[in-house]
């Protein structure tokens, strides 16, 4: 076996065919990202092993990281048919077979600047086969040490806007590839033919969140609107003082929905669902988290605007990351300027997320409706929606998002990383074999 790490100079077509061309072993070692290296002295007879056993591809494994001189166990994710994300973590390097590679990177008659290893991987989960061992075998320099809620941003993040670009057209054009490509236009919809009694209803899960649920509610209550609009609050038994709190600003305001689910086995979006299916949910349904704040007093008309303009069944807006005190934070504005009508309901199913606020037409969220988990849950609706129906956009932003020690997702241990991952990349893999069964 050849042990030299091949290293492309950059991320291009012609960097990556330099230097694969001179490559004549059965199997090489593909660097994917730049960073220091060093293997276990077993992981050259666990790869032949494993590639005499699957005759895979491309197989990559569980690694360790070393910063400050700590290592740290880093496992990796099972790779689905619906990891087309491209930033899977596949670690440092991957063992390649020297065949595959050549044929994927010859398919590829575009000159890329940014995406050819995801253009290279994508080409070959789609006709071989990918493996993932479950061991650490190697131990690599970390070459990112930010916290996981700070690299999450970076697909919006403007800086990387050409890298994005480049990274949609790939991803693009391997969903033409696999039959799973939608082109519009996408259905529209009446959102004035049913009746409800409130026109707005503002969702709120919450779990003890004393020191921001009050703030959350009177920034709702300061909406200015003229049509009847309420807050559904599903309070999912806290333990502190957020019950309470919630018990008192009901009292002093009939808009106040303060509901406590007789099950006590909710996620996020179970608790979502029995908000949407409450009888005085109104016609549309819009996200607050009950640690943030709606930025001014015309939120819930600009977004109600948005729904009977576009004849949309989701709008998702933008918000402004601050810390406790209201102060920016960067990456400061979330936008989420990738999304076109042409595009976006493809390109959703390569990024990790489609923005907020996200409201919905209440008749079809009910349809779908939410799955019971903590994490994901916006993600799971969001595809579904706009793999079928138009989508709105509001690109200033409509809330301040207070990042704090409390966030759920400001940073996150690795295990739970993954199961996140692992979730998302799942859902992908449901919604990407429904476009092509349709």
């Amino acid at each position: 076996m050849n042990r030299e790490i091949i290293i492309p100079k950059n991320q291009s077509s012609s960097a990556l065919k330099e230097a694969i061309g001179e490559v004549s072993s059965e199997y090489f070692i593909l660097g994917i990202r730049p960073t220091k290296v060093t293997l276990d002295s077993n992981w050259q007879i666990r790869m032949e092993q494993v590639a005499k056993a699957t005759n895979a591809d491309w197989i990559y494994c569980d690694y360790r990281k070393a910063l400050n001189g700590t290592t740290t166990p880093n496992p990796t994710i099972e790779y689905q048919k619906g990891s087309v994300r491209d930033d899977f973590d596949f670690g440092a390097i991957a063992y390649c077979k020297t065949e595959s590679v050549k044929k994927a990177i010859n398919e590829n008659e575009s000159e890329l600047n940014y995406g050819a290893i995801y253009d290279l991987r994508l080409r070959i989960s789609q006709s071989g086969k990918i493996h993932h061992i479950p061991e650490m075998l190697y131990t690599e320099e970390e070459y990112d040490s930010r916290k996981s809620g700070e690299k999450q941003f970076d697909y919006v993040n403007p800086r990387n806007r050409e890298v994005q670009i480049e990274m949609e057209e790939i991803f693009s054009n391997y969903l033409k590839r696999v039959g799973a490509y939608i082109t519009p236009p996408m259905k529209k919809i009446d959102t004035q033919e049913d009746h409800f009694n409130n026109e707005v209803s503002v969702i709120i899960p919450v779990f003890n969140r004393e020191k921001t649920i009050a703030d959350a509610v009177k920034s709702v209550l300061s909406q200015k609107a003229e049509f009847p609009f309420n807050i559904i609050i599903v309070d999912n038994h806290s333990t502190d003082n957020t019950s309470q709190i919630l018990s008192n600003l009901a009292v002093s305001d009939k808009r106040i929905v303060h509901v406590i689910p007789e099950a006590k086995d909710l996620g996020i979006g179970g608790c979502w669902d029995l908000a949407i299916r409450h009888k005085e949910c109104g016609r549309y349904a819009i996200q607050l988290d009950s640690d943030d704040l709606y930025i001014d007093e015309n939120v819930i008309s600009r977004i109600r605007e948005c729904f009977i303009k576009e004849q949309c069944a989701m709008v998702v807006g933008s918000y402004q990351m601050v810390n406790f005190k209201l102060e920016e934070l960067p990456p400061g504005i979330i936008d989420h300027k990738e999304w076109s009508d042409t595009n976006g309901m493809n390109n959703a199913l390569r990024i990790n997320g489609l923005g907020a606020p996200r409201a919905f037409y209440t008749p079809i969220i009910r349809e779908i409706g939410f799955p019971n988990v903590s994490y994901g849950e916006d993600y799971a609706v969001g595809i579904r929606i706009c793999g079928e129906y138009k989508l709105g956009r509001i690109y200033e932003p409509l809330y301040l998002c207070r990042r704090w020690e409390g966030n759920s997702d400001a940073s996150l241990p690795i295990e739970k990383l993954n199961r996140f991952n692992t979730y998302k990349d799942w859902l992908r893999t449901i919604e990407l074999q429904n476009r092509i069964n349709h």
